[in-house]
């Protein structure tokens, strides 16, 4: 069951993400500033930088940069649901997860620069920036032709020419926006090695959008014959980033500060060095199998299980050998849904019996 955010949680996930310039900002009955872009901005007196001046003159992309956040909370908790922390944005366990240097808290920085990235580029792509548009196509060589399938025209043998057209997505845009917003300087001292570490999961996440663009072609000529084809590139769906940037936190390396203080090297023998878009981190995480304040923790007590599953989503692991009581639970959900012209859905509620599993 999906669970709404709020957008007092989704404020508090993003200024959380950001540097202590901008963690400072909060009302002062002490819950944090709402994701309002007008709000950030108005409000934003101790930022600087890069960051002061998107405020001050592209406040539209501001906006953008909240939603990317928000998209990153969502996929967040869509990629960690059946796992023992599930990126809650429980305000007084959140940002304790966050002051960690862990895998978990590597994923969240990486998926949030992601999400920026790929809502700015989106939002270029759409018309809705008027910094931006469509990607520039006139210095690109020609696109290379993608193999032809079963039926394409293209694969009866007849030569067609090739051009770049259509409305391509603008991922530098996006790259860089992301960059300029996320990666603002830290103070120099003790946290050199956590800023370098920050840094580069945000540059995983972003890189998680830019180099998996895939062309998109279409074909133009009379009875499909397919004489000229115009090609552009766009950006995956969000989703096979975070599945990407899954993968990426299921083999993060581990590392430690070099001993110049601006570098950062991989912990144990034998183990190369991380590339540019791999997760990194510096602690081991807590097992978040109990309730913990000092770590974050919720623990996973009263947690839907899969009795039947072998992986992190199956009881004997997200309960942490407690063990499971099964529960017959009756739900409400949408049913004999029907559309009417025009354009609304209508439904029933129908009562459905469910059995569930839940951690002891």
């Amino acid at each position: 069951m999906r669970i709404p955010l709020s957008r007092i949680q989704l404020a508090l996930f993003f200024f959380l993400l950001c540097p202590v310039n901008i963690i400072g900002l909060w009302w002062a009955v002490g819950t944090p500033l709402v994701m309002d872009p007008n709000s950030i901005c108005r409000k934003t007196k101790r930022l600087a930088g890069k960051q002061a001046e998107l405020c001050q003159t592209q406040p539209e992309i501001v906006s953008e940069v909240a939603k990317g956040a928000r998209l990153g909370v969502r996929e967040c908790q869509y990629q960690f649901r059946y796992r023992r922390w599930n990126c809650t944005s429980h305000n007084k366990y959140f940002g304790k997860v966050l002051q960690q240097d862990i895998r978990e808290t590597a994923f969240v920085y990486a998926i949030t620069a992601a999400g920026v990235t790929h809502a700015v580029t989106q939002a270029c792509s759409m018309g809705e920036l008027l910094q931006c548009g469509c990607e520039a196509t006139r210095s690109r060589a020609p696109p290379r032709p993608p193999a032809p399938g079963p039926g394409d025209p293209a694969s009866s043998g007849e030569g067609g020419k090739w051009e770049w057209g259509g409305c391509g997505d603008d991922v530098e845009f996006g790259y860089e926006k992301s960059k300029q917003f996320m990666d603002t300087k830290r103070r120099r001292g003790k946290s050199d090695i956590r800023a370098l570490v920050d840094l580069h999961n945000n540059e995983a996440g972003r890189l998680a959008v830019k180099l998996y663009m895939r062309m998109e072609c279409k074909c133009h000529g009379l009875s499909g014959s397919c004489t000229l084809r115009t090609c552009w590139k766009k950006m995956a769906p969000f989703r096979e980033v975070g599945d990407r940037l899954l993968e990426r936190f299921n083999g993060a390396s581990k590392v430690m500060g070099g001993n110049d203080g601006k570098t950062l090297i991989p912990v144990g023998h034998n183990i190369k060095p991380p590339d540019r878009q791999d997760l990194i981190y510096s602690a081991e995480s807590p097992d978040f199998c109990l309730a913990n304040r000092k770590t974050g923790s919720l623990g996973t007590r009263g947690r839907t299980c899969n009795s039947t599953a072998m992986d992190v989503s199956g009881c004997d692991l997200l309960c942490c050998g407690r063990g499971h009581r099964d529960e017959t639970v009756e739900l409400e959900e949408n049913c004999l849904c029907r559309f009417h012209w025009c354009c609304v859905v209508q439904c029933k509620k129908c009562s459905v019996r469910k059995e569930l599993s839940l951690c002891h």
